[in-house]
């Protein structure tokens, strides 16, 4: 018989750190904020290539900080805190994007540390206070929303399959669409307690990323064959091996960047080490699906999920830090499995730090490196998109699963009728976190309508 896990269980979303925790967020936090402010690193992606204007002078703190803030509000306060509250696990968007705001914001390098530090301090020391007392309301809409665990999980799977239809066609979409079903299946009723996506993920990601190597090596052999056809004699083979010029200005950029970041190789060194610490520590996710996976206590199969998120963001952290000479707060995000399935903290602290410094030290070479693989490089793209579009529509889902659990109709026509406005109104919240504040904001809705006597609340 085949059983799917069912939402996250409202014990488990607790959010009760223990002193050890609370300090490593604090401390976390506060170092983010204060690389922000040296504009080393940034969490948000949308706002690294600014970096660079405000690095050489050419943009003042307050514009970059205006950038950062609405680049970045709507997913802390949409995304972010919501889906800490749902599953009871820390997120990056909650912990990251403020200290990106507030590090950029601070007028004096000292004050950045402080102001990072206070904002560690509010989310653990607050947010339990916050889901205590969301729990004793009569709508407990925070136990509703673990309604979103299982369409985020499970919709979260087809994300390689979008990326290969977007880039490969309706063929090999289906192909992958096909294996992926039938490795859920076949994983659901031959292991039950694993979970059901995660062979199915490690298979689409290698099938894309095959078929992109596949692309580029037949189209390096086509050029070569091309260049030789062209070439007269030794002096035109070399000039078809030719490479950038030495004066590209792009590449003058980029090792400018990498120099300037490997300045600051010990700080990096030291970020790696918090942030792997802090996966280690089990009570951080660095997505949405791995959120609930940590919850449920699903740690090797949430090392997966960001595994595989990893092949996504490599390109685009890879170049926009060579762009813009500020790198990512996660850097390439693989200390975040690699977090997870550390087995104490001092080991996790030692190789998120060696982590972190092979991957700044190696910056330039996997920049020059994609450059030679533009289908592998195009990949990266797909899967950003895949993902997006995969996770917009779980948390959709997941969030009218969550209206009606706490309002019935009256819940999906609030939280529906929200989303639907944000939309008309040009998207003031940014659309995947639209829904999921939407709960909350519906949730509260439903309360004040039982205190005035208007709504009776849905029982079990």
């Amino acid at each position: 018989m085949i059983t799917s896990p069912g939402p996250v269980l409202a014990a488990g979303a607790n959010l009760d750190f223990t002193l050890a925790q609370q300090l490593t967020v604090i401390a976390l936090c506060a170092l983010t904020a204060f690389i922000s402010h040296m504009a080393l690193a940034v969490f948000n992606d949308g706002v690294r290539p600014f970096m660079l204007d405000f690095i050489q002078g050419r943009s003042t703190r307050s514009a970059t900080t205006a950038v950062s803030f609405g680049l970045s509000a709507g997913f802390i306060f949409g995304l972010g805190a919501p889906m800490a509250l749902s599953s009871g696990v820390l997120n990056p968007w909650l912990l990251f994007l403020p200290t990106d705001i507030l590090g950029v914001l601070s007028p004096k390098k000292w004050l950045a540390p402080i102001l990072g530090g206070a904002w560690g301090a509010v989310v653990v020391f607050g947010l339990s206070g916050a889901n205590n007392l969301a729990h004793d309301l009569p709508v407990d809409f925070l136990t509703a929303m673990q309604e979103m665990s299982t369409p985020i999980l499970f919709l979260f799977t087809l994300f390689p399959v979008l990326a290969i239809t977007k880039q490969f066609g309706r063929k090999w979409g289906g192909i992958a669409g096909v294996v992926e079903l039938a490795l859920v299946v076949m994983t659901m009723k031959l292991w039950p307690t694993v979970f059901a996506g995660a062979i199915a993920m490690a298979v689409g990601v290698l099938m894309l990323i095959g078929l992109a190597i596949n692309k580029d090596l037949k189209q390096r052999k086509a050029d070569r064959a091309s260049k030789a056809e062209e070439a007269k004699g030794a002096e035109g083979a070399e000039q078809a091996e030719e490479v950038a010029p030495a004066d590209d200005p792009m590449a003058s950029l980029f090792s400018a960047s990498a120099a300037r970041l490997r300045t600051y190789l010990p700080l990096f060194m030291v970020l790696g080490a918090g942030v792997c610490l802090l996966a280690q520590m089990h009570v951080f996710g660095g997505g949405e699906a791995t959120s609930f996976l940590i919850a449920k206590g699903n740690y090797s199969e949430a090392a997966q999920v960001d595994f595989y998120r990893v092949f996504g963001f490599i390109p685009l952290i890879a170049t926009t830090a060579l762009a813009s000479g500020a790198y990512g707060i996660a850097g390439f995000t693989l200390v975040y499995p690699i977090g997870y399935l550390m087995p104490n903290p001092i080991l996790a602290a030692v190789v998120g730090a060696l982590v972190f410094a092979v991957e700044v030290l190696a910056l330039s070479y996997i920049g020059k490196f994609l450059g030679k693989l533009p289908s592998v490089r195009d990949s990266s793209e797909h899967l950003r998109s895949a993902i997006t579009d995969a996770l917009q529509l779980a948390i959709l889902f997941g969030s009218l699963m969550a209206a009606n659990a706490m309002g019935a109709g009256l819940g999906i026509l609030i939280v529906g009728g929200l989303y639907l406005l944000n939309e008309a109104m040009g998207r003031p919240v940014v659309r995947m976190a639209a829904a999921p504040a939407a709960v909350i904001v519906g949730g509260i809705v439903l309360n004040i309508l039982y205190w005035l006597d208007l709504f009776t609340p849905i029982k079990g």
